[in-house]
């Protein structure tokens, strides 16, 4: 191997140290990519790299990230997840874990609005899970639920995962929302009829409501309550996300409206305030400026791989491995889900995944159905004990009782069904590709 591909291994082994020793990961990126670019080039390998900051922050589209921000944390203050569990666990009826099947229908439609693991995580755990504890749930269970659902937030857009892939991949945004639909329905099926068939295998884990307090509200009351506290949110996501699928508008269009649609709904719901505004926009603030910063010290760290050779590297080492590009295929999904129990999914998407595109793309490997596989991977990487950061999320707001024990446990055929939907959208990649031939994309 010449010196520049001694250096790229250097570039990836001292960006590993240094974050695990602590240091953020956007410092990390531009100091392990300045330190080992200039041992190799000099100053002249970074003569580009005002233009491809430039790029960055003149792009039209990241404009989407900040809007569809604010637009998941203002729904989030509406207290949607709260009213929605209750609302689905009456209309489940007898029913035996009619709530946890709540928890899912909150989780798809929250990851339609925040797009935020964390956020998704946290709000489900604050608000659901003493609810579902003193209902006689059993807390792995629980738990398991609230993890699962809330990781749909990384494929079902308008995801943040969705938009930084489509420029990391060269995609529109458009089409992987498109794409991304049936694959995160899939996963929300599989959770949905496990649910029930672990509702039949040990009812008494998972009650229904009590027949009294269901008879206390007629089936009127109930089904106006349905439209008053889905419909808003529900009609906002679906026509921001359809005016995008659909071509009517652009990502940044269809986000500034979900933005002002968003402010809408919480005042009609009667929660808007100046405190939630100014909450809001801190939120937004710093949710928007971590993931800008990172794509802005990302350049500094492909720059100099690039520069150092670092891609024919790949392609060397993928040159060793049997099995043709199925096997480079899932040696990416086993990277990425193994550096998901370490680092944040942006990270991931801006180092691991442009590390091995050159190859897929001269393979001529679907760039639609590969990033459908790597958004589900990057979920189930959230949810895998001992480090999944769903797992993190949880346990910081979890209740006394629930114990770190009833948190792995509960999540691990969750996890099975995320392994379980990587492999039905590699053996039918018309999961992810239908949609986006389907409506002309």
């Amino acid at each position: 191997m010449s010196m520049n591909e001694w250096l790229a291994i250097g570039l990836l082994i001292g960006f590993f140290l240094m974050l695990m020793g602590g240091i953020p990961v956007g410092i990390t990126l531009a100091a392990s990519g300045f330190i080992f670019g200039f041992m190799g080039f000099g100053e002249s390998l970074f003569n580009l790299l005002p233009a491809r900051i430039y790029g960055v922050v003149a792009n039209y589209q990241w404009l989407a990230i900040p809007l569809f921000v604010f637009m998941g944390v203002m729904l989030e203050k509406s207290r949607l997840a709260e009213d929605l569990l209750d609302v689905i666990g009456h209309l489940a009826g007898g029913l035996r874990g009619g709530m946890a099947l709540g928890i899912i229908g909150v989780g798809v439609l929250m990851g339609a609005t925040t797009g935020i693991v964390g956020a998704t995580v946290i709000t489900l755990g604050l608000l659901t899970l003493p609810t579902l504890l003193r209902r006689g749930y059993d807390p792995a269970i629980s738990c398991g639920a609230i993890c699962a659902s809330g990781t749909l937030g990384q494929i079902i857009p308008p995801s943040l995962v969705l938009i930084l892939l489509s420029d990391i991949m060269q995609l529109s945004v458009g089409t992987l929302f498109a794409a991304a639909v049936l694959p995160g329905l899939m996963l929300a099926g599989l959770y949905v009829s496990w649910i029930v068939v672990y509702g039949m295998i040990r009812p008494d884990s998972m009650p229904p409501v009590p027949q009294a307090e269901r008879d206390a509200v007629s089936r009127a009351q109930l089904w106006l309550r349905v439209l008053k506290v889905a419909l808003p949110p529900v009609a906002l996501v679906l026509s921001v996300l359809g005016s995008i699928i659909g071509g009517v508008a652009a990502p940044t269009e269809a986000a500034s409206m979900g933005a002002l649609g968003s402010i809408l709904v919480v005042a009609l719901a009667r929660r808007l305030s100046l405190s939630v505004l100014r909450d809001v926009m801190q939120t937004t603030t710093r949710i928007s400026a971590m993931v800008l910063f990172i794509l802005i010290c990302s350049q500094v760290f492909s720059l100099a791989f690039r520069g150092l050779q670092g891609e024919k590297l790949i392609e060397d080492l993928f040159a060793f491995l049997p099995g043709g590009i199925n096997t480079a295929i899932w040696f990416l999904m086993g990277l990425i889900f193994v550096l998901g129990f370490f680092i944040e999914w942006i990270e991931i998407s801006y180092i691991a995944v442009p590390l091995f595109l050159p190859i897929f793309a001269a393979a001529g490997v679907d760039m639609v159905w590969l990033a459908m596989m790597i958004t589900v991977n990057l979920q189930t990487s959230f949810l895998t004990p001992p480090f999944g950061w769903a797992l993190f999320f949880l346990r910081g707001v979890a209740p006394p009782g629930v114990t770190t024990r009833h948190i792995y446990l509960g999540v691990i055929p969750f996890v099975g069904l995320q392994i379980l939907g990587i492999v039905l959208v590699f053996f039918f990649p018309a999961i992810a590709t239908w949609l986006p031939k389907a409506i002309g994309w």
